[in-house]
Protein backbone atom coordinates (compact mmCIF):
# COMPACT_ATOMS: atom_id res chain seq x y z
CA UNK A 1 0.00 0.00 0.00
CA UNK A 2 2.93 2.21 1.11
CA UNK A 3 4.55 1.76 -2.27
CA UNK A 4 1.23 2.04 -4.82
CA UNK A 5 0.28 5.21 -2.64
CA UNK A 6 3.74 6.74 -2.68
CA UNK A 7 4.02 5.72 -6.73
CA UNK A 8 0.68 7.42 -7.39
CA UNK A 9 1.62 10.41 -5.81
CA UNK A 10 4.64 10.88 -7.87
CA UNK A 11 3.12 10.17 -10.96
CA UNK A 12 0.39 12.82 -9.77
CA UNK A 13 3.48 15.23 -9.26
CA UNK A 14 4.72 14.67 -12.68
CA UNK A 15 1.72 15.09 -14.62
CA UNK A 16 0.63 18.17 -12.84
CA UNK A 17 3.93 19.51 -15.46
CA UNK A 18 2.35 17.95 -17.81
CA UNK A 19 -1.25 19.47 -17.51
CA UNK A 20 0.39 22.72 -18.00
CA UNK A 21 1.71 21.56 -21.38
CA UNK A 22 -1.72 20.05 -23.02
CA UNK A 23 -4.38 22.62 -20.77
CA UNK A 24 -5.96 19.97 -19.07
CA UNK A 25 -6.66 20.69 -15.51
CA UNK A 26 -4.70 18.46 -12.89
CA UNK A 27 -7.65 17.36 -11.10
CA UNK A 28 -9.38 15.93 -14.30
CA UNK A 29 -6.08 13.30 -14.78
CA UNK A 30 -6.21 12.03 -11.21
CA UNK A 31 -9.41 11.78 -11.06
CA UNK A 32 -10.09 9.82 -14.28
CA UNK A 33 -6.65 8.08 -14.48
CA UNK A 34 -7.82 6.78 -10.75
CA UNK A 35 -11.28 5.64 -12.02
CA UNK A 36 -10.07 3.80 -15.17
CA UNK A 37 -7.37 2.02 -13.01
CA UNK A 38 -10.22 0.97 -10.21
CA UNK A 39 -12.34 -0.83 -13.47
CA UNK A 40 -8.37 -2.07 -14.83
CA UNK A 41 -7.57 -3.50 -11.29
CA UNK A 42 -10.72 -3.95 -8.99
CA UNK A 43 -8.97 -4.92 -6.19
CA UNK A 44 -7.33 -1.08 -6.09
CA UNK A 45 -10.98 -0.14 -5.42
CA UNK A 46 -12.05 -3.05 -3.08
CA UNK A 47 -9.68 -1.37 -0.66
CA UNK A 48 -11.45 2.34 -0.68
CA UNK A 49 -14.94 2.42 0.87
CA UNK A 50 -17.16 5.71 0.49
CA UNK A 51 -16.51 6.22 4.34
CA UNK A 52 -12.86 6.43 3.84
CA UNK A 53 -13.44 8.67 0.76
CA UNK A 54 -15.68 11.06 2.95
CA UNK A 55 -12.74 11.10 5.57
CA UNK A 56 -10.31 12.26 3.17
CA UNK A 57 -12.29 14.45 1.39
CA UNK A 58 -13.02 16.19 4.53
CA UNK A 59 -9.39 16.39 5.72
CA UNK A 60 -8.53 17.30 1.88
CA UNK A 61 -10.93 20.51 1.95
CA UNK A 62 -9.64 21.55 5.67
CA UNK A 63 -6.28 21.97 4.07
CA UNK A 64 -7.45 22.92 0.43
CA UNK A 65 -9.74 26.20 2.17
CA UNK A 66 -7.48 26.90 4.95
CA UNK A 67 -4.86 27.18 2.19
CA UNK A 68 -7.36 28.93 -0.36
CA UNK A 69 -8.29 31.37 2.14
CA UNK A 70 -4.83 33.01 3.23
CA UNK A 71 -4.53 33.10 -0.58
CA UNK A 72 -7.38 35.34 -1.33
CA UNK A 73 -6.46 37.40 2.32
CA UNK A 74 -9.31 39.83 3.71
CA UNK A 75 -8.60 42.74 1.95
CA UNK A 76 -8.89 41.31 -1.27
CA UNK A 77 -11.71 39.26 -0.32
CA UNK A 78 -14.20 42.57 1.44
CA UNK A 79 -13.45 44.27 -1.89
CA UNK A 80 -15.34 42.05 -3.80
CA UNK A 81 -17.41 40.67 -0.26
CA UNK A 82 -21.11 41.68 -1.79
CA UNK A 83 -20.69 39.70 -4.99
CA UNK A 84 -19.25 36.73 -3.45
CA UNK A 85 -21.83 36.57 -0.93
CA UNK A 86 -24.56 36.92 -3.65
CA UNK A 87 -23.28 33.98 -5.23
CA UNK A 88 -22.06 32.08 -2.90
CA UNK A 89 -25.93 31.84 -0.86
CA UNK A 90 -28.62 32.82 -3.19
CA UNK A 91 -26.61 31.27 -6.69
CA UNK A 92 -26.31 28.24 -4.49
CA UNK A 93 -29.80 27.97 -3.56
CA UNK A 94 -31.38 29.29 -7.48
CA UNK A 95 -28.74 26.84 -9.03
CA UNK A 96 -30.10 23.78 -6.73
CA UNK A 97 -33.54 24.79 -7.01
CA UNK A 98 -33.40 25.16 -11.00
CA UNK A 99 -31.37 21.65 -11.31
CA UNK A 100 -33.87 19.63 -9.57
CA UNK A 101 -36.53 20.62 -11.93
CA UNK A 102 -34.22 19.92 -14.64
CA UNK A 103 -33.60 16.36 -13.04
CA UNK A 104 -37.04 15.44 -12.10
CA UNK A 105 -38.26 16.87 -15.65
CA UNK A 106 -35.87 14.87 -17.95
CA UNK A 107 -34.21 12.06 -16.07
CA UNK A 108 -37.72 11.04 -14.57
CA UNK A 109 -36.40 11.01 -10.94
CA UNK A 110 -38.40 12.15 -7.64
CA UNK A 111 -38.46 15.09 -6.19
CA UNK A 112 -36.12 14.07 -3.02
CA UNK A 113 -33.63 12.65 -5.97
CA UNK A 114 -33.44 15.54 -7.83
CA UNK A 115 -33.01 17.99 -5.13
CA UNK A 116 -30.10 15.75 -4.05
CA UNK A 117 -29.02 16.00 -7.78
CA UNK A 118 -29.14 19.70 -7.41
CA UNK A 119 -27.96 20.27 -4.11
CA UNK A 120 -24.59 18.26 -5.06
CA UNK A 121 -24.08 20.32 -7.89
CA UNK A 122 -25.15 23.69 -7.38
CA UNK A 123 -21.57 24.79 -5.45
CA UNK A 124 -18.46 25.17 -7.29
CA UNK A 125 -15.36 23.84 -5.98
CA UNK A 126 -11.89 25.38 -4.03
CA UNK A 127 -9.99 22.19 -5.17
CA UNK A 128 -9.82 22.56 -8.99
CA UNK A 129 -10.49 26.16 -9.12
CA UNK A 130 -7.11 27.53 -6.64
CA UNK A 131 -5.63 24.63 -8.96
CA UNK A 132 -6.55 26.40 -12.30
CA UNK A 133 -5.97 29.97 -11.17
CA UNK A 134 -3.07 29.34 -8.63
CA UNK A 135 -0.38 30.21 -10.47
CA UNK A 136 -2.08 32.54 -12.31
CA UNK A 137 -3.05 36.11 -11.91
CA UNK A 138 -6.48 37.53 -12.83
CA UNK A 139 -6.61 41.30 -13.59
CA UNK A 140 -9.49 43.10 -11.78
CA UNK A 141 -12.26 41.25 -9.07
CA UNK A 142 -13.31 38.50 -11.29
CA UNK A 143 -10.39 36.20 -10.35
CA UNK A 144 -11.23 36.91 -6.69
CA UNK A 145 -15.05 36.47 -7.15
CA UNK A 146 -14.45 32.96 -8.42
CA UNK A 147 -11.98 32.10 -5.84
CA UNK A 148 -14.03 33.45 -2.97
CA UNK A 149 -17.30 32.29 -4.25
CA UNK A 150 -15.95 28.56 -4.48
CA UNK A 151 -14.24 29.17 -0.80
CA UNK A 152 -17.92 30.46 0.40
CA UNK A 153 -20.47 28.48 -1.26
CA UNK A 154 -18.88 25.08 -0.09
CA UNK A 155 -20.15 25.52 3.24
CA UNK A 156 -23.28 26.48 1.87
CA UNK A 157 -23.44 23.37 -0.50
CA UNK A 158 -22.77 21.21 2.29
CA UNK A 159 -25.25 22.56 4.78
CA UNK A 160 -27.99 22.52 1.75
CA UNK A 161 -26.81 18.53 0.84
CA UNK A 162 -27.24 18.01 4.88
CA UNK A 163 -30.53 19.24 5.33
CA UNK A 164 -31.80 17.56 1.99
CA UNK A 165 -31.00 14.13 3.00
CA UNK A 166 -32.35 14.96 6.69
CA UNK A 167 -35.30 15.76 5.14
CA UNK A 168 -35.36 13.02 2.86
CA UNK A 169 -34.46 10.53 5.01
CA UNK A 170 -36.93 11.25 8.23
CA UNK A 171 -40.43 10.69 8.64
CA UNK A 172 -41.53 13.92 9.86
CA UNK A 173 -38.92 15.52 7.80
CA UNK A 174 -40.52 19.24 6.38
CA UNK A 175 -38.83 22.21 4.48
CA UNK A 176 -38.50 23.78 8.05
CA UNK A 177 -35.81 20.92 8.92
CA UNK A 178 -33.55 23.00 5.62
CA UNK A 179 -33.81 25.75 6.65
CA UNK A 180 -32.92 25.71 10.33
CA UNK A 181 -30.16 23.38 9.47
CA UNK A 182 -28.53 25.68 6.84
CA UNK A 183 -29.23 28.34 9.53
CA UNK A 184 -27.30 26.94 12.18
CA UNK A 185 -24.39 25.40 9.93
CA UNK A 186 -23.80 29.28 9.07
CA UNK A 187 -24.03 30.91 12.18
CA UNK A 188 -22.09 28.82 14.12
CA UNK A 189 -19.46 28.33 11.38
CA UNK A 190 -18.92 32.65 11.11
CA UNK A 191 -18.61 32.94 14.82
CA UNK A 192 -16.49 30.12 15.52
CA UNK A 193 -14.21 30.89 12.52
CA UNK A 194 -13.65 34.93 13.74
CA UNK A 195 -13.09 33.57 17.28
CA UNK A 196 -10.85 31.11 15.60
CA UNK A 197 -8.93 33.09 13.37
CA UNK A 198 -8.03 35.57 16.13
CA UNK A 199 -7.03 33.59 18.60
CA UNK A 200 -4.71 31.45 16.19
CA UNK A 201 -3.25 34.72 15.02
CA UNK A 202 -2.56 35.75 18.69
CA UNK A 203 -0.42 32.57 19.20
CA UNK A 204 1.22 33.33 15.71
CA UNK A 205 2.57 36.35 17.16
CA UNK A 206 3.04 36.01 20.91
CA UNK A 207 3.96 32.18 21.17
CA UNK A 208 7.48 30.74 20.82
CA UNK A 209 8.20 27.41 19.34
CA UNK A 210 11.74 25.49 19.21
CA UNK A 211 11.60 25.08 15.40
CA UNK A 212 10.67 27.14 13.00
CA UNK A 213 9.53 23.92 11.14
CA UNK A 214 6.46 24.28 14.12
CA UNK A 215 5.02 27.22 12.98
CA UNK A 216 3.46 26.22 9.79
CA UNK A 217 2.43 22.56 11.90
CA UNK A 218 0.82 24.60 14.72
CA UNK A 219 -1.61 26.48 12.36
CA UNK A 220 -2.50 22.56 10.34
CA UNK A 221 -3.74 21.64 13.46
CA UNK A 222 -5.46 24.71 14.98
CA UNK A 223 -7.31 24.73 11.58
CA UNK A 224 -8.47 21.04 12.72
CA UNK A 225 -9.47 22.39 15.96
CA UNK A 226 -11.87 25.39 14.60
CA UNK A 227 -12.97 22.45 12.13
CA UNK A 228 -14.11 19.87 15.23
CA UNK A 229 -14.75 22.12 17.62
CA UNK A 230 -17.43 24.13 14.78
CA UNK A 231 -18.32 20.62 13.87
CA UNK A 232 -19.88 19.81 17.40
CA UNK A 233 -21.63 22.90 18.20
CA UNK A 234 -23.31 21.39 14.74
CA UNK A 235 -21.81 24.72 11.72
CA UNK A 236 -20.01 24.58 9.19
CA UNK A 237 -16.73 23.77 9.85
CA UNK A 238 -15.51 24.30 6.45
CA UNK A 239 -17.23 28.12 6.34
CA UNK A 240 -15.33 28.65 9.95
CA UNK A 241 -11.69 27.28 8.90
CA UNK A 242 -12.11 29.40 5.37
CA UNK A 243 -12.99 32.47 7.07
CA UNK A 244 -10.17 31.51 9.28
CA UNK A 245 -7.78 31.43 6.63
CA UNK A 246 -9.04 34.78 5.07
CA UNK A 247 -8.62 36.75 8.29
CA UNK A 248 -5.06 35.49 9.19
CA UNK A 249 -3.94 35.87 5.32
CA UNK A 250 -3.12 39.42 4.85
CA UNK A 251 -1.61 39.43 8.68
CA UNK A 252 1.57 39.55 9.67
CA UNK A 253 3.37 36.76 12.14
CA UNK A 254 6.83 34.99 12.56
CA UNK A 255 7.80 32.77 10.06
CA UNK A 256 4.71 33.63 7.86
CA UNK A 257 6.53 33.18 4.84
CA UNK A 258 7.46 29.60 5.70
CA UNK A 259 3.49 28.98 6.65
CA UNK A 260 2.28 30.07 3.69
CA UNK A 261 4.47 27.94 2.04
CA UNK A 262 4.04 24.79 3.81
CA UNK A 263 0.29 25.10 3.67
CA UNK A 264 0.54 25.28 -0.46
CA UNK A 265 2.05 22.61 -0.69
CA UNK A 266 0.21 19.95 1.32
CA UNK A 267 -3.20 21.80 0.05
CA UNK A 268 -1.53 20.58 -3.61
CA UNK A 269 -0.81 16.73 -1.98
CA UNK A 270 -4.57 17.14 -0.48
CA UNK A 271 -5.92 17.93 -4.19
CA UNK A 272 -4.21 15.07 -5.36
CA UNK A 273 -5.13 12.48 -2.47
CA UNK A 274 -9.07 13.49 -2.75
CA UNK A 275 -9.50 13.17 -6.62
CA UNK A 276 -7.42 9.77 -6.72
CA UNK A 277 -9.35 8.50 -3.46
CA UNK A 278 -12.69 10.10 -5.61
CA UNK A 279 -11.79 8.45 -8.97
CA UNK A 280 -11.47 4.57 -7.07
CA UNK A 281 -14.87 4.66 -6.06
CA UNK A 282 -16.21 4.97 -9.46
CA UNK A 283 -16.94 2.10 -12.05
CA UNK A 284 -17.06 3.11 -15.41
CA UNK A 285 -18.18 -0.07 -16.62
CA UNK A 286 -21.01 0.25 -14.23
CA UNK A 287 -21.79 4.16 -15.81
CA UNK A 288 -21.43 2.63 -19.33
CA UNK A 289 -23.88 -0.11 -19.18
CA UNK A 290 -26.27 2.40 -17.18
CA UNK A 291 -26.69 4.96 -20.04
CA UNK A 292 -25.45 7.19 -16.77
CA UNK A 293 -22.63 9.28 -19.65
CA UNK A 294 -25.32 10.58 -21.29
CA UNK A 295 -27.79 11.72 -18.87
CA UNK A 296 -24.33 13.18 -16.87
CA UNK A 297 -23.12 15.16 -20.53
CA UNK A 298 -27.35 16.18 -20.27
CA UNK A 299 -27.13 17.89 -16.83
CA UNK A 300 -23.78 19.52 -17.58
CA UNK A 301 -24.60 20.88 -20.87
CA UNK A 302 -27.83 22.16 -19.06
CA UNK A 303 -26.12 23.33 -16.51
CA UNK A 304 -22.91 25.12 -17.62
CA UNK A 305 -24.54 26.64 -20.55
CA UNK A 306 -28.15 27.52 -19.85
CA UNK A 307 -28.55 27.55 -15.36
CA UNK A 308 -25.20 29.16 -14.34
CA UNK A 309 -25.77 31.99 -16.86
CA UNK A 310 -29.22 32.54 -16.32
CA UNK A 311 -28.68 31.97 -12.35
CA UNK A 312 -25.01 34.52 -12.36
CA UNK A 313 -26.32 36.67 -15.42
CA UNK A 314 -28.95 38.89 -12.73
CA UNK A 315 -26.77 38.37 -9.37
CA UNK A 316 -23.77 40.49 -10.60
CA UNK A 317 -25.87 43.06 -12.58
CA UNK A 318 -25.12 45.09 -9.86
CA UNK A 319 -21.70 44.62 -9.25
CA UNK A 320 -20.22 47.35 -11.20
CA UNK A 321 -18.36 44.24 -13.75
CA UNK A 322 -17.97 44.97 -17.50
CA UNK A 323 -20.02 42.25 -19.75
CA UNK A 324 -16.63 40.27 -20.03
CA UNK A 325 -16.10 40.00 -16.46
CA UNK A 326 -19.47 38.55 -16.20
CA UNK A 327 -19.44 36.82 -18.40
CA UNK A 328 -15.96 35.14 -17.23
CA UNK A 329 -17.54 34.64 -14.04
CA UNK A 330 -20.11 32.88 -15.61
CA UNK A 331 -18.01 30.26 -17.49
CA UNK A 332 -15.36 29.62 -14.96
CA UNK A 333 -18.10 27.85 -11.95
CA UNK A 334 -15.86 24.52 -12.12
CA UNK A 335 -17.18 21.68 -10.50
CA UNK A 336 -14.76 19.04 -8.72
CA UNK A 337 -13.94 17.40 -5.40
CA UNK A 338 -16.44 18.47 -2.99
CA UNK A 339 -19.57 17.82 -5.37
CA UNK A 340 -18.77 14.38 -4.97
CA UNK A 341 -18.09 14.44 -1.76
CA UNK A 342 -21.72 15.61 -1.37
CA UNK A 343 -22.92 12.54 -3.34
CA UNK A 344 -20.90 10.32 -0.82
CA UNK A 345 -23.35 11.67 1.95
CA UNK A 346 -25.78 10.64 -0.03
CA UNK A 347 -24.43 7.11 -0.65
CA UNK A 348 -23.29 6.77 3.02
CA UNK A 349 -27.02 8.05 4.45
CA UNK A 350 -28.28 5.09 2.20
CA UNK A 351 -31.39 7.41 -0.04
CA UNK A 352 -33.15 6.61 -3.31
CA UNK A 353 -31.31 5.92 -6.40
CA UNK A 354 -27.59 6.97 -4.38
CA UNK A 355 -25.22 5.42 -6.57
CA UNK A 356 -27.33 6.81 -9.58
CA UNK A 357 -26.31 10.05 -7.72
CA UNK A 358 -22.76 9.51 -7.12
CA UNK A 359 -22.58 8.20 -10.97
CA UNK A 360 -23.86 10.68 -12.34
CA UNK A 361 -22.09 13.45 -10.37
CA UNK A 362 -19.06 12.09 -11.48
CA UNK A 363 -19.72 12.54 -15.16
CA UNK A 364 -20.65 16.09 -14.58
CA UNK A 365 -17.60 16.66 -12.39
CA UNK A 366 -15.11 15.58 -15.07
CA UNK A 367 -17.21 17.00 -17.71
CA UNK A 368 -16.49 20.02 -16.34
CA UNK A 369 -13.08 20.18 -15.12
CA UNK A 370 -12.00 18.92 -18.77
CA UNK A 371 -14.44 21.04 -20.72
CA UNK A 372 -14.34 24.61 -18.73
CA UNK A 373 -11.10 23.93 -16.54
CA UNK A 374 -8.97 23.31 -19.72
CA UNK A 375 -10.82 26.37 -21.33
CA UNK A 376 -10.33 29.12 -18.84
CA UNK A 377 -7.26 30.76 -20.25
CA UNK A 378 -8.85 31.05 -23.41
CA UNK A 379 -12.39 32.15 -22.07
CA UNK A 380 -10.27 35.08 -20.65
CA UNK A 381 -8.26 36.10 -23.31
CA UNK A 382 -11.40 36.30 -25.64
CA UNK A 383 -13.63 38.42 -23.28
CA UNK A 384 -11.09 40.93 -22.45
CA UNK A 385 -9.92 39.68 -18.89
CA UNK A 386 -6.59 40.52 -18.33
CA UNK A 387 -4.61 37.25 -17.25
CA UNK A 388 -0.93 36.55 -16.90
CA UNK A 389 0.77 33.37 -15.97
CA UNK A 390 2.73 33.93 -12.45
CA UNK A 391 6.41 32.45 -12.49
CA UNK A 392 7.59 30.97 -9.27
CA UNK A 393 10.84 32.64 -7.86
CA UNK A 394 13.02 31.33 -5.46
CA UNK A 395 14.24 33.25 -2.66
CA UNK A 396 17.30 33.06 -0.55
CA UNK A 397 16.60 31.72 3.00
CA UNK A 398 17.72 35.30 4.20
CA UNK A 399 14.91 37.67 2.22
CA UNK A 400 13.21 40.03 4.81
CA UNK A 401 15.10 38.47 7.75
CA UNK A 402 17.88 41.02 8.77
CA UNK A 403 20.96 40.42 11.42
CA UNK A 404 21.93 42.93 13.90
CA UNK A 405 24.41 43.40 16.30
CA UNK A 406 22.99 45.26 19.26
CA UNK A 407 25.25 48.66 19.89
CA UNK A 408 25.71 49.34 23.56
CA UNK A 409 24.41 53.16 22.39
CA UNK A 410 21.38 52.06 20.50
CA UNK A 411 18.13 52.71 21.38
CA UNK A 412 16.87 49.04 21.66
CA UNK A 413 19.51 47.99 24.14
CA UNK A 414 18.42 47.65 28.18
CA UNK A 415 14.69 47.71 26.65
CA UNK A 416 12.38 44.91 26.65
CA UNK A 417 10.96 43.80 23.09
CA UNK A 418 7.45 44.23 23.71
CA UNK A 419 8.83 48.30 24.07
CA UNK A 420 10.60 48.37 20.42
CA UNK A 421 9.28 50.19 17.96
CA UNK A 422 9.15 48.13 15.02
CA UNK A 423 5.39 48.36 14.47
CA UNK A 424 3.06 45.61 12.64
CA UNK A 425 5.96 44.84 10.10
CA UNK A 426 8.76 44.26 12.04
CA UNK A 427 9.20 40.85 14.40
CA UNK A 428 12.23 39.73 16.76
CA UNK A 429 12.45 36.20 16.26
CA UNK A 430 15.62 34.98 17.82
CA UNK A 431 18.25 36.36 19.62
CA UNK A 432 21.98 35.07 19.97
CA UNK A 433 23.44 35.41 23.56
CA UNK A 434 27.00 34.70 24.45
CA UNK A 435 26.85 32.16 21.21
CA UNK A 436 24.32 31.18 22.49
CA UNK A 437 20.53 31.40 20.19
CA UNK A 438 17.24 31.65 21.69
CA UNK A 439 13.71 31.58 21.67
CA UNK A 440 12.53 35.66 22.39
CA UNK A 441 9.14 36.84 24.37
CA UNK A 442 7.92 39.85 24.77
CA UNK A 443 9.04 40.60 28.27
CA UNK A 444 13.10 39.85 27.17
CA UNK A 445 15.50 42.73 27.31
CA UNK A 446 18.07 43.05 24.70
CA UNK A 447 21.04 43.88 25.52
CA UNK A 448 24.16 45.25 24.22
CA UNK A 449 26.29 42.62 22.21
CA UNK A 450 23.46 40.69 21.65
CA UNK A 451 22.98 39.42 17.56
CA UNK A 452 19.32 39.82 17.25
CA UNK A 453 17.28 38.38 14.19
CA UNK A 454 14.60 40.28 12.97
CA UNK A 455 12.05 39.54 10.38
CA UNK A 456 10.88 42.65 8.56
CA UNK A 457 9.68 44.58 5.27
CA UNK A 458 12.50 45.41 3.41
CA UNK A 459 12.01 49.48 3.13
CA UNK A 460 12.36 49.20 6.68
CA UNK A 461 15.88 47.77 6.89
CA UNK A 462 17.57 50.95 7.31
CA UNK A 463 15.47 51.95 10.50
CA UNK A 464 16.02 48.55 12.01
CA UNK A 465 19.87 49.35 11.42
CA UNK A 466 19.65 52.44 13.10
CA UNK A 467 17.54 51.33 16.05
CA UNK A 468 19.51 47.80 16.65
CA UNK A 469 23.44 49.02 16.08
CA UNK A 470 22.79 52.81 16.69
CA UNK A 471 23.65 55.87 14.51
Amino acid sequence: MVLVASAAVSLALVATKLTQRIGIPAPALFLAAAAVASDLFPSLSTHVETQTVERVGVIALIVILLDGGMHVGWRRFRAAAVPIGILGVVGTFATAGVMAAVAHTFLDVSWTTAFLLGAALAPTDPAVMFSVLGNREVGGRSGTILEGESGANDPVGIALMLGVIAYATSDDGTVWTVAREFAVEMAVGIAVGVVGAYGLLWLMRHSSLPDRGLYALRVLAIAGVIYGATSILHGSGFLAVFIAGLLIGDERAPFKTEIESFHTSLASLAEIAVFIALGLTIDVTEIADRGWWLEGLLLFAVLAFVVRPLVVWPLLARAGMRQGERLFVMWGGLKGAVPILLAAFAVLAAVEEADRIYGLVFVVVLLSVVVQGSTVPFAASRLGVPMRVVEQIALEPSAGSYRFHVGAEAHAAGRTIRDLPLGESGWVSSIVRDGTPRNVHGSDVVQAGDEVLVLADPDRAGALRRLFEGS
